[in-house]
């Protein structure tokens, strides 16, 4: 007797639990029971399990008997003239949703030359088992599955329409790419769901150039930048609101007057117009106000000054550190309790430069490395000249067999004016995309003879080159370039503060230190982490902290009495540490040497 469990309780027993599943599997094809539920049997445990519950991912596969598919030609014919649905289809039984469990107990063939009479399922397509974006790599069946992975993460960060209504849209943190293409080679995937395309075509050659490549960095040619390639536009939104304060006190939109607490410069607020917001079309640049704010005092203390007026604070907002843009649009709304909401829309046109990112939906993603004025680059017998130059070095570790391969259709499908089908597992042969390419005059295996753009000789290895799809990434380096000099520190340890947007520094550490030791640049040690210096007095005879007295114009140390006190440079870190042991009644000392003494 076996035991059955459905949603993980007992219900009761079956005597054999094959000819018990054979029923169950038969009601539910009929509809007699739910197209959801399924079943399953383990032999170690002769327990049956039947679930129900929510939460199971179930796919769908074409039920076998006896070596034979249920869907036949007949059915196909239907489904091609609209006689027959998917619904239809499951109520035949021809399909059925099977989940992970129930698939333990199951033979499923990928293809109908893999049935044999064993087999009880057959996949609808083998392309099923990718995911839908993994779906549209060309040729993905030659890729390593990690790459894959890597290059479906891509394809989400490429730059593209994200939506076709953006321009009424207010979006954080979005980019337009102006010319966006589909590709040469894709799957049929790409065609059936019919996406808004978020990549380019070029022309790529696989070779090295003056070491700007290394290291999965990419050369491109400046006149592709010129014609648009990776041209995007990045959109930014500023976002403020009216809010209420208790006393009948709320905010005001509006320029702020110079007697208002915290006023910017009259520079800051010069491009807003009389309501308080920027115009449309206006220039700005770091710290430019973009919606002029005005809040009252948040408590009573401030309103005791001089006057309300006075007592008001300013409460812009300003184009982030960094950014720099054009007021695209401006937003006027209210909510649902009638507070004014004031939304901007920044916008600022963004074209590749060195730093930026590029992929392809096979993983192989890089950096520009160096932009290269056309006259410089290699060209081919006919003068056609590389869009890009990507490594040789990137593609035998890797294994993006695909990245070749889509590279050599590519080149077919622009010489023969055609889309080419790179859908996986579709039986497309190399062979095939070869023999095209020799029938078309170039070599069979897509590489050519380039020559050099400065001295016009012939280069002595033959280039493979050839079209391929190329997507801009959202990680541009203007995003993410991060400097400065002196700035805000943080209250506690008068270092300077953390992050990008606060405008703080970057921080060196223990590593970043064993870097610089390494190198013998003593100096720049010094330098780097002095941040927080700091001078203190140190009495020489009990090394306790002095006090200078400025009124009285003396020296003292509390411990001891002694009125001669030692100027010695420390880190406020340290400072603080000394002071905070000195809170846990620990007397830390300093012994004081003079530098200058040889022992």
């Amino acid at each position: 007797m076996s035991d059955i469990f459905h949603n993980g309780r007992f219900i009761g027993e079956a005597e054999s639990a094959d000819q018990f599943i054979h029923a169950v599997k038969q009601k539910r094809r009929k509809g007699e029971l739910p197209e959801e539920l399924s079943i399953r049997y383990d032999s170690n445990l002769d327990t049956i399990f039947i679930a129900t519950d929510t939460g199971r991912i179930l796919r769908p596969l074409i039920i076998t008997e006896n070596g034979e598919s249920k869907l036949g030609q007949e059915q196909l014919r239907s489904v091609e003239k609209g006689d027959l649905n998917w619904n239809d289809l499951l109520k035949q039984g021809v399909i059925e949703y099977i989940d992970a469990s129930e698939e333990n107990n199951l033979l499923v063939a990928m293809t109908h030359k893999n049935i044999t009479p064993d087999t009880t399922h057959l996949e609808i397509d083998p392309i099923a088992m990718f995911g839908l974006v993994t779906s549209l790599v060309p040729y993905a069946n030659h890729d390593q599955s990690s790459r894959l992975n890597r290059g479906s993460k891509t394809q989400k960060q490429a730059l593209g329409l994200y939506a076709a209504n953006y321009l009424d849209l207010i979006d954080t943190d979005v980019s337009v790419l102006h010319y966006p293409q589909k590709p040469i080679t894709r799957s049929f995937i790409y065609d059936t769901l019919n996406f808004y395309p978020a990549g380019q075509n070029v022309v790529l050659a696989i070779m090295a150039y003056e070491g700007y490549n290394m290291s999965d960095a990419i050369i491109i040619n400046q006149a592709s930048i010129q014609r648009g390639f990776g041209k995007s536009t990045y959109f930014r939104s500023y976002t403020s609101s009216e809010l209420q304060y208790p006393g009948n006190l709320k905010d005001e939109i509006t320029i702020p007057s110079k007697d208002v607490a915290g006023y910017r410069t009259e520079e800051s607020y010069a491009q807003l117009e009389e309501d308080g917001t920027i115009f449309p079309e206006a220039n700005l640049k770091e710290g430019d106000v973009v919606i002029g704010k005005v809040s009252p005092p948040k408590f009573l203390l401030e309103m005791e000054e001089i006057s309300l007026a006075k007592s008001r604070k300013e409460n812009s907002t300003a184009v982030r550190q960094g950014e720099r843009g054009i007021a695209d649009a401006v937003f006027i709304s209210n909510d649902a309790e009638g507070r004014r909401i004031i939304q901007v829309r920044m916008r600022d046109n963004r074209d590749l430069e060195i730093g930026d990112k590029l992929s392809t939906p096979h993983g192989q993603k890089g950096v520009v490395g160096l932009i290269v004025p056309e006259e410089n680059l290699p060209f081919t017998a006919t003068g056609v000249k590389p869009d890009l130059i990507f490594n040789p070095h990137g593609v035998p570790s890797r294994m993006t067999v695909s990245y070749l391969i889509e590279l050599l259709s590519g080149k077919v499908g622009c010489l023969k004016g055609q889309v080419m089908d790179g859908t996986a597992f579709a039986d497309q042969q190399v062979g095939d995309i070869e023999k095209e390419l020799h029938n078309l005059g170039f070599r069979y295996d897509g590489k050519e003879t380039l020559y050099d753009g400065v001295s016009g000789k012939p280069i002595d290895a033959k280039i493979f080159i050839g079209n391929m799809y190329y997507l801009k990434l959202k990680y541009m380096v203007s995003n993410k370039i991060q400097v400065r000099a002196s700035g805000k520190i943080t209250l506690l340890t008068r270092q300077p503060i953390e992050g990008r947007a606060k405008g703080g520094a970057l921080r060196m550490g223990e590593m970043e230190k064993d870097a610089l030791v390494a190198h013998g640049t003593s100096l720049l040690l010094k330098e780097r982490f002095s941040s927080d210096n700091v001078t203190v007095h140190i009495c020489p005879a009990c090394g306790a902290f002095g006090i200078k007295d400025k009124i009285k114009k003396r020296d003292i140390c509390p411990v001891c009495g002694h009125q001669k006190l030692e100027q010695i440079e420390l880190s406020y870190a340290s400072k603080l540490l000394f002071e905070e042991i000195m809170a846990l009644h620990l007397f830390p000392h300093f012994i004081l040497k003079n530098k200058y003494d040889e022992n």
